[in-house]
């Protein structure tokens, strides 16, 4: 059986196992949560090295890619440092090419039932492929990246200012630490709501899981959730917050959506890639993630709350 193994920064309590089938391999999928403690996971992906078939680096991204531009993050770069033989991923490749597809499933599985067509993307920057997809069907999206990981009260309304922002901002942001930005370990269970006319103007909130959660108001009457990584507590929350409609970019298995690292740390598994995998210059290796999210009819999945 092939190994995926997602070694993550965020709290242990999201930890999940499962076993499933991609391009004719059984592969396992795993989650190993940490809590926050960034030399117990580099010292995980140093000890499994060689002896699993993918990582997928879970709880933050190695860096971010915006319209084709990769901008790393310096503060992950050492948990990776010690990985020698096992290809790692981060998701980015799933972002850019199976988040594409968001605004086309909502426009054919829930026409006529979103309330307008207004999407608040919490970091644009963080998923390209998914605001590329609203923007090119036309939505009206406001971007909250200084909101949600700087606590700036700055909506962005265009691809062209979230790229001024990254081209401008990500190489001096990149280089800080990452829990500055982003909350890790039992922070990631922590609510402090916040921004609140944002949330209630739009009808589609997509995104991070961990900035929703963490920063929307108890109610979301009618809405439209875009994001993935979501237990059934997350089910729950968004449910109980009136939430009409749960759209997981990844697929549903066994009760849960995996983060997009470790979907695409199994696709790696199953399809038997060696080389490593640089995000920089990727080369093929994002046409093959594209070709087999198309080959494996990898699409949204759409939930009603």
């Amino acid at each position: 059986m092939k190994q995926a193994i997602s070694i993550s920064i965020g709290s242990g309590i999201r930890d999940k196992a499962v076993e499933i089938e991609l391009l004719g391999e059984k592969v396992l999928l795993k989650r190993i949560g940490t809590d926050g403690d960034m030399a117990a996971a580099a010292r995980l992906y140093q000890e499994m090295d060689g002896k699993v078939d993918a990582f997928g680096v879970g709880g933050a991204d190695l860096g971010l890619m915006v319209d084709s531009h990769w901008y790393p993050l310096h503060s992950i770069q050492p948990l990776v440092r010690s990985v020698q033989i096992t290809p790692v991923v981060d998701g980015t490749g799933l972002k850019v090419s199976l988040e594409r597809q968001v605004a086309a499933v909502i426009e054919t599985q829930l026409a006529g039932k979103i309330q307008s067509r207004k999407v608040l993307v919490v970091a644009g920057t963080d998923r390209w492929g998914m605001s590329s997809s609203f923007l090119e069907a036309g939505y009206e999206c406001i971007f909250g990246d200084f909101m949600f990981s700087l606590g700036l009260p700055v909506a962005l309304h265009s691809a062209r200012q979230v790229k001024i922002l990254a081209r401008l901002l990500l190489p001096i942001l990149g280089r800080l630490p990452f829990e500055w930005l982003y909350p890790i370990g039992e922070k990631q269970d922590h609510r402090t709501p916040k921004w609140e006319s944002y949330f209630q103007w739009a009808s589609i909130i997509a995104g991070d899981c961990h900035y929703i959660r963490r920063f929307m108001p108890d109610r979301l009457d009618g809405k439209v959730i875009v994001t993935n990584t979501t237990t059934p507590a997350d089910l729950e929350l968004f449910k109980s917050a009136g939430v009409s409609y749960l759209i997981t970019t990844t697929p549903v298995l066994d009760g849960r959506s995996f983060g997009t690292n470790v979907m695409e740390a199994g696709l790696v598994a199953a399809m038997g890639w060696k080389k490593p995998v640089n995000y920089a210059a990727p080369g093929e290796y994002l046409r093959e993630i594209d070709r087999l999210v198309c080959e494996l009819q990898f699409t949204p999945q759409v939930q009603e709350l």
